[in-house]
Order: C-alpha cells, then structure tokens, then sequence
C-alpha cells in the first residue's frame, strides 16, 4: 500500500469520527506521524477540497469535495438505484419509512431512505452509518451472509447505543439463528429509543447478500401483534423481488448451512 494515502485517508476518518474540527498536532498524534507530515498531507487535502480550515482556531473539518464523492458513490450504486421503486412500494404499502442498507466495516450505510407517506416533518437519513448489531438491516445482512462475517463481526467490538442494544455474542448469534428461520430481523429500541425496524436480506446474481431493506418507525407501529406479521411478509416479499431485479434466483434465499 502507498502509505502516504493510507494516512490522508486516516486522516479523513478521525474528523468524520472525532470532529468537527482538529488541530494538526491533535491529527498528527491520532495516526502516528510528525507534525510536519500531519502538515503537509492537510494541505494537500485541503487543496482538493476534502478538508477546510478554520481561519480563527486553524483547525481542520472535512470539505465539501467529500460531498461530491458520496453523491457519486450513491448515484452509482446498483442496490440503491434498482430499490427506488420498490422501496416507495413498499412505503405505500406500510405507511411507514424504508430504508436500504450496505454493510461497511461493522457498521451499517444507509443508501437510501423513502419517507413514510403520511408522515410528519421527516430527517433524510441517508449517508447515515450505524453499528449493525443494533439495527434491522445489520442483523439481516450478517444473519444471511458468509458464515466467516457472521463469526469476525461478533468477536469484534459491538456497539452500545441505547439500553435495548444486544451487545453480548451469544444473544446476537442466537437472533442470527432464528432471522434465517423466519427470513427476517427485528431491531427494537436497539439504536434510538422508541423506534424499530423490520428487515429483509437482498441478494445479487451471485448468491452474496448484497444489502437489506427495512421498515423503520415507531415501535407501537411496527411491532405491535396486530401489524408485525403484516409488514414482516411485505418485507420479505419486497426482499425477494428486489434480489430478482438484481438477478438472484429462486435458490438464493438463505445462506447455506
């Protein structure tokens, strides 16, 4: 690898996570390098437009040259752009939110996000990222993927954002278990209290899971016995036929084994 990316892109991680601003020095002891050099790889960052820096404290936030680059990252992705359709279908048919997830690292990507239809004022949430064992759409894209994912993300760090957030492996790995009996996951007060999710996984020609879909909203709503059955089914079954228009077959269902 050519270190000096490796670095700048370091850099860019530490103000997307710790920001909104840092110092050099601050920058330079977070990945390991001089002063000088901490120096010179903002500058050139700010050149291209992915960092500013602040004229009063001369500390750095990330630029809107990443802007441009997470727009073209989700105009392209295949995933979001085949789901638009069905996602708003399947927003008429709950009443509620959709949103559509990758998984990145240990977290999940939220790539696209309809607002549900009858709905108050509404956050776009996407660009969102959020630790995957404590949302719909991690669980099912961990709980149909390789048996190797499954195995690194719960020996890895998990993540604690509400007191709901199962954090203890054996818990996940059980709730793992019974999503692939039942084709779908449940997240409930898990990353925001009062709010749920219900997701489904989707797959692509190659039988890999691509991403997931999932309703969000109110937990009254969504889990409640008179509606959960009823939207579980309208997430699987928009699940299956997203992963045919992606070009998975009948077959790809399930994760084997």
């Amino acid at each position: 690898m050519i270190q000096s990316v490796q670095r700048a892109a370091q850099i860019l991680r530490e103000l997307a996570a710790t920001g909104p601003r840092l110092g050099v020095t601050e920058l330079a002891e977070r990945i390991g390098v001089a002063k000088p050099t901490a120096h010179a790889l903002l500058r050139t960052l700010e050149t291209e437009g992915l960092v500013v820096q602040d004229p009063e404290s001369s500390k750095y936030a990330l630029g809107p040259g990443l802007v441009r680059l997470g727009n073209a990252y989700l105009d392209g992705h295949e995933l979001r752009t085949r789901s638009m359709i069905w996602a708003d279908a399947l927003a008429t048919r709950v009443n509620e939110a959709i949103w559509v997830g990758v998984l990145t690292g240990d977290h999940v990507l939220v790539v696209h996000h309809v607002f549900r239809p009858e709905g108050a004022v509404q956050i776009l949430e996407v660009g969102a990222t959020i630790p995957w064992n404590t949302c719909a759409l991690g669980k099912a894209i961990v709980a149909f993927g390789p048996e190797a994912t499954e195995t690194e993300l719960l020996g890895g760090e998990l993540g604690v954002l509400t007191g709901a957030s199962v954090s203890d492996p054996e818990a996940l790995a059980e709730q793992l278990a019974v999503a692939r009996s039942v084709g779908y996951t449940i997240e409930d007060q898990e990353s925001a209290l009062g709010d749920a999710g219900v997701a489904a996984p989707v797959y692509v020609r190659s039988g890999d899971v691509a991403g997931a879909i999932g309703v969000v909203g109110p937990v009254e709503r969504l889990l409640s016995e008179s509606r959960r059955e009823e939207i579980a089914v309208a997430v699987r079954e928009t699940g299956r036929n997203l992963s045919r228009e992606l070009g998975a077959t009948r077959g790809h269902t399930r994760r084997a084994g």
